[in-house]
């Protein structure tokens, strides 16, 4: 987040709402490389393009992905998850031929995800 703080508003609310997520691979195998990252990264921005949010840090492993999200109190938090892990499995299944030995059932991603609130009050 840096050292400045976003307040957020809409014509009724003012809001400062953070959420870090972390999603797993399934089974946690050992999956991704920095260029498979850096191309998930665009993908979750062009998904927080497509709802109105923004994607503050992103960060990963071999075998998980951290992001740290901006999100308007219209959005559910489990809906922005399945955006993001849906169309992730996708665009990376259909970019990179290496990827797909490793997706179990046609499943990239483990059916679980953790959710934090984040900032200060």
């Amino acid at each position: 987040m840096g050292s400045a703080i976003e307040i957020n508003s809409r014509s009724h609310c003012v809001f400062l709402l953070y959420v870090h997520l972390v999603f797993v691979t399934k089974y946690r195998k050992t999956i991704f490389t920095n260029q498979h990252l850096d191309y998930m990264n665009s993908i979750f921005c062009h998904v927080c393009n497509t709802f109105d949010v923004k994607l503050v840090e992103f960060n990963g492993e071999s075998d998980h992905v951290h992001l740290l999200v901006s999100y308007p109190p219209k959005i559910a938090i489990s809906k922005l998850v399945a955006h993001f892990k849906g169309i992730s499995s996708r665009q990376l299944r259909q970019s990179f031929q290496d990827i797909q030995q490793h997706y179990w059932k046609g499943r990239l991603w483990s059916p679980s995800y953790f959710a934090s609130s984040c900032g200060g009050a």
